[in-house]
């Protein structure tokens, strides 16, 4: 369904960090046109070979500009702004200021 539009307000992807930093280049097609990217599990950082720079690389070209959040549900880091971000756009779909 990555490929298709399913009528949705938003799109997100969901991706965390034991599942490689190489997904951007495997499977382009499920960055392109989604609106925002979080990337989970940052508190595992230094046990894995995951470079967020070579990620985030790899998602620029597929989707400019995309939100991006890295955040770790277990420490709670970056989890506010994800947050923040959330709020943002269901207070601009309840007013009719969204597209």
């Amino acid at each position: 369904p990555a490929s298709f539009k399913l009528g949705t307000h938003r799109s997100l992807l969901i991706a965390s960090v034991p599942e490689g930093d190489d997904k951007p280049y495997k499977y382009p097609v499920m960055y392109r046109g989604v609106d925002a990217l979080v990337l989970n599990k940052m508190d595992v950082l230094a046990a894995f070979d995951f470079d967020v720079d070579y990620f985030r690389r790899g998602v620029e070209p597929l989707n400019p500009g995309l939100a991006f959040f890295p955040l770790s549900c277990k420490t709670g880091e970056g989890l506010e702004a994800w947050l923040d971000w959330l709020r943002n756009e269901v207070r601009e779909y309840v007013s009719g200021s969204s597209g």
